[in-house]
């Protein structure tokens, strides 16, 4: 398989730092497969599935290869994968709609970095049983319920952050079914009902309104572009980024992390805001360790930093790190992957257009509808 050169963000991190980090993460990895968060830690599908692209840029394509061998041999006859494991059984068992779906996300990732048709053959079947899973809890306005348990009445609902992920994962499982010639147009139908709810029945997902992935995640996952975008970006600005540090997990709390300020990095990306993505990924290093992994985040008062006493949790999970690497993909990859986050290489979708159309629409029932 042909290796790629390493990305480097300039005045930032190089390609040896890349590899560093990829290296930290490979260290974590089982002889099974399987990517803990961290060393005797448990091990979430979509996280797993973070850490497995993170090593595919690095190169690592046997190590990545081995994750999905793993993925795919505790997926459930039903295409779903729990919540939690640890050490290979069952620690949460909620089944999470886009936990299940990502799998499709690292799937094509991987067969882009590495060209290997033959892999994608084989764990197309995972992701046609992922997706078809997640699938099945749209509901007819679009959004996707986060929890696929009939019998949950707490929390029931769909997260906005959610279903923006799995509206990545169904066009990274069209562009697999596409490569392979296969025709999915149910998935199709799926993808744009989903695009409209993301983009114009906000009311039809519970409200985490503080959490930053639900402010940046319709971006990251590729169904807000334009114009649109840039003003949910700006909107709450304020809310979230704190100035030289990053972006905070959730607008009323003091803690900035790794991951949220990295995702952002690649949303920024994604809409040509690259003088803000640049800067916030440059102020995210401050979390990296000697051993090129990075720290969950931190904790911070007023202009007081005192790293060494701040930093919450004390941990370093392959995830965290993973999107760090993606992030330095998206900013300075020359590789196959470099612009999966842009949606290169993905089925178009919606036109911003359609989307316009299906909005005035909806707004002309809603009118209708009202006494």
């Amino acid at each position: 398989m042909k290796h790629h050169a390493l990305p480097s963000v300039d005045g930032v991190m190089t390609a040896d730092q890349v590899a560093e980090t990829c290296t930290a993460i490979a260290a974590v990895q089982r002889p099974n497969g399987d990517i803990p968060w961290s060393a005797g830690n448990h091990t979430d599908p979509w996280n797993m599935v973070e850490a497995a692209m993170a090593l595919d840029v690095g190169n690592r394509f046997t190590e990545a290869a081995r994750a999905y061998e793993w993925l795919a041999a505790i997926q459930r006859p039903d295409g779903a994968f729990h919540a939690y494991y640890l050490d290979g059984e069952i620690k949460e068992h909620w089944l999470d709609t886009n936990v299940t779906s990502y799998v499709a996300v690292g799937v094509w990732h991987h067969y882009r970095c590495t060209g290997d048709t033959a892999f994608l053959e084989a764990f197309f079947p995972m992701v046609e049983r992922a997706i078809d899973f997640a699938l099945a809890s749209q509901n007819p306005t679009g959004e996707i319920d986060w929890d696929a348990d009939p019998h949950r009445t707490d929390g029931r609902g769909a997260l906005l952050t959610g279903s923006s992920s799995i509206y990545k994962s169904v066009r990274c499982a069209l562009a697999c079914a596409e490569r392979l010639g296969q025709e999915r147009p149910d998935w199709e139908l799926s993808v744009g009902l989903l695009a409209i709810a993301i983009n114009h029945r906000p009311e039809r997902f519970l409200d985490k309104g503080r959490w930053a992935m639900d402010w940046y995640y319709p971006i990251l996952g590729g169904a807000l572009r334009g114009e649109a975008a840039h003003a949910r970006l700006a909107s709450r600005w304020q809310d979230f980024v704190v100035e030289g540090r990053g972006v905070k997990c959730v607008a009323d709390q003091p803690w900035v992390t790794a991951a949220e300020t990295c995702e952002a990095v690649m949303a920024l990306d994604a809409v040509g805001a690259s003088d803000s993505a640049h800067k916030l990924f440059e102020w995210a290093q401050f979390l990296r360790s000697r051993d090129g992994s990075y720290w969950t985040g931190a904790n911070f008062e007023g202009e007081h930093w005192d790293l060494e006493g701040e930093l919450f949790p004390v941990e370093q999970p392959t995830w965290n790190s993973a999107a760090v690497v993606l992030a330095a993909n998206a900013l300075g990859g020359t590789g196959p992957t470099c612009g999966l986050f842009r949606g290169e290489g993905l089925p178009a979708g919606l036109t911003p257009e359609e989307l316009i159309d299906a909005g005035v629409r909806i707004e002309a029932e809603r009118r209708l509808a009202r006494p």
